[in-house]
């Protein structure tokens, strides 16, 4: 019988210094309580959620000190790579500091520099391995000319750049901006929603995405019913580099300065804003069983990425169009090019989305050259499926039930602390059909069989159409790079004449034909040939001359462009305008 009596956990007190911010360090003092332990040990994490890798954040941790009462030194060791074993001689709490270096500009690590400090939970605190629940308090000294501090962690009310978390888990999922960043703040359903761009946002046009992302949050909201947070950041590095990454009341994205300069550049930013804000849903709140609670020392492997990000990322460019952001032609182009990746990927013969979503830990973080022909990306073959789910479900129930339906009883079933098993999310859309589709999952996400986009085309009154045609002109297959002057194969897919003809990624194409060839002259080499031609290369392999035989095929285009057809009925055109209208 659980202790009503019992005292909370006490807290760890962490104060963040950035004394020389241009050296790209923040210092760190932890207070950690002990409850009179002779020892305790302290972890830090090796990934962090949404990327899922081990990125072995403590190879930047250095100077790691610790003393107890009267400022004693303690002894520390470190018995495995990501933790501290601390002999605490009987002290009720002990002071542990430390340095982290942060100079990786990517939405899962940590930058600090004179201007601005960007950091994360994984890369940056320490906790008690014992991950007993308890309190993480963190206070902020801002570095030299900041101001302002942002993250979605609560404030502590009449303290200053100083924040508290119920957990450890909270503290991972609040990434954490210091300097003076620009913000605009808007409000939905009475809750504050800010938007924080940082770094170079001279040119970022903030009025205009504050008031476009409101429309987004609107948009996601009427997918669900409801918002579940007490408030939301949007923070945007304005950094000229990519990528974004999910957390619970905020999401950590970056772009370019000139952003909403074109319209091409800002859909597709708004497309990743719409996928990392619909992400405070599919995902962080309604969740696959595996992922959560995290350990956050191991791999957590689930087969449901494809649904946690391929299902975001269907809904990212969704929300855009819903809040009339986009046209109808910009989204489906956006939807065509998941189509086209997974279409024109070898590797849909090899792996499934289950296996993909299980082996992201080996594969998805670390592509390589062969990586095309032995796998399929997750994100985009999740999209699909849900492209063809939602029409699916449409269909079976003649457009009264809509895959929005099937992920709002979903929500409403299994979000929370709960998370749902790949059983009980196959159940649910079946529900929300009224048709069993334990086998058409099956079909489509635990084998490797082609997709089949028939009945999803004749519902909208889509087709597919070829931007760049098949056409008679010749093609060796391969990837091809200028390497300062050189023609070097960058990649090899299977099914393509290199790849038949043994020719390898690396190899440098000196001659076709015992006539040199230029590093920008195989597309006008290729106008000598036609389709069945057989050439000669000539190629340099680790220095060592080499010929193969290749036989010429046609260059296959671009076929998996999604297109209205020019016959589409007036049914059609309903359920296409229900699909992408508010």
């Amino acid at each position: 019988m659980a202790d009503l009596h019992a005292q909370p956990a006490a807290p760890l007190r962490y104060t963040l210094r950035f004394p020389a911010p241009q050296t790209h360090y923040v210092e760190v003092e932890v207070v950690v309580p002990t409850e009179r332990r002779a020892q305790v040990e302290l972890m830090m994490a090796v990934w962090t959620p949404g990327s899922y890798l081990v990125r072995e954040y403590e190879r930047h941790v250095e100077a790691l000190t610790a003393t107890g009462e009267g400022g004693r030194a303690l002894t520390v060791v470190k018995p495995v790579k990501n933790r501290w074993r601390i002999d605490t001689g009987g002290a009720e709490a002990v002071t542990v500091r430390y340095r982290v270096y942060g100079r990786e500009m990517t939405v899962r690590n940590n930058w600090i520099e004179s201007g601005f400090a960007m950091l994360n939970g994984a890369p940056t605190f320490l906790t008690l391995a014992d991950r007993t629940p308890r309190p993480h308090e963190i206070t902020i000294e801002p570095g030299p000319g900041w101001k302002t501090s942002a993250t979605p962690l609560m404030p502590v009310a009449g303290k200053a750049h100083t924040y508290r978390a119920d957990d450890f888990d909270t503290v991972v999922d609040s990434p954490i901006i210091i300097g003076n960043p620009v913000i605009r703040t808007f409000q939905v359903d009475g809750k504050a929603h800010h938007l924080v761009l940082e770094g170079d946002p001279s040119l970022f046009d903030a009025d205009r995405a504050a008031a476009d992302i409101k429309q987004i949050v609107e948009a996601g909201k009427a997918v669900f019913g409801r918002i579940d947070y007490p408030h939301y950041y949007f923070l945007n590095m304005v950094t000229e580099v990519g990528g974004g990454l999910e957390h619970k009341n905020a999401f950590l994205t970056m772009s370019s300065r000139f952003t909403t300069r074109t319209r091409r550049a800002y859909v597709n930013w708004l497309s990743l804003v719409g996928h990392e804000y619909f992400h405070n849903w599919n995902v962080k709140r309604l969740r696959p069983i595996e992922l959560g609670p995290f350990d956050y020392e191991t791999e957590n492997y689930t087969k449901g990425l494809w649904i946690a990000e391929g299902f975001t990322d269907y809904y990212g460019a969704l929300l855009v169009r819903r809040a009339a952001l986009s046209t109808t032609a910009e989204y489906l182009e956006e939807l065509s090019g998941s189509i086209e990746r997974v279409q024109t990927r070898p590797g849909r013969g090899v792996q499934s989305a289950d296996m993909a979503s299980f082996d992201t830990w080996i594969k998805q973080y670390r592509p390589d050259e062969n990586s095309p022909n032995t796998s399929i990306d997750y994100y985009d073959k999740g999209a699909a499926i849900a492209f063809m789910l939602d029409a699916k479900i449409r269909r079976a129930t003649s457009g009264a039930k809509t895959l929005d339906s099937a992920m709002r009883l979903a929500y409403d079933r299994y979000t929370g602390a709960k998370g749902y098993t790949p059983e009980q999310f196959r159940a649910v859309m079946g529900e929300a059909a009224g048709v069993n589709l334990e086998a058409w999952f099956a079909e489509v996400a635990a084998s490797t069989n082609e997709l089949d986009f028939a009945d999803a085309l004749a519902w909208y009154g889509l087709r597919f159409m070829a931007v760049d045609p098949a056409s008679t002109l010749p093609t060796i297959g391969a990837t091809t790079r200028n390497d300062a002057g050189r023609l070097v194969v960058s990649q090899v897919r299977r099914g393509t004449p290199a790849y038949d003809a043994g020719v390898n990624v690396d190899d440098e194409i000196l001659a076709i034909d015992g006539v040199r060839v230029r590093a920008d002259g195989l597309t006008t080499r290729m106008d000598q040939y036609q389709v069945g031609d057989t050439v000669r290369l000539l190629v340099a392999r680790r220095d060592r001359l080499t010929t193969l035989d290749v036989t010429l095929a046609a260059d296959p285009g671009r076929p998996r462009r999604l297109q209205v057809q020019p016959q589409q009925t007036a049914e059609q055109k309903a359920h296409l305008e229900a699909w992408l209208g508010r």
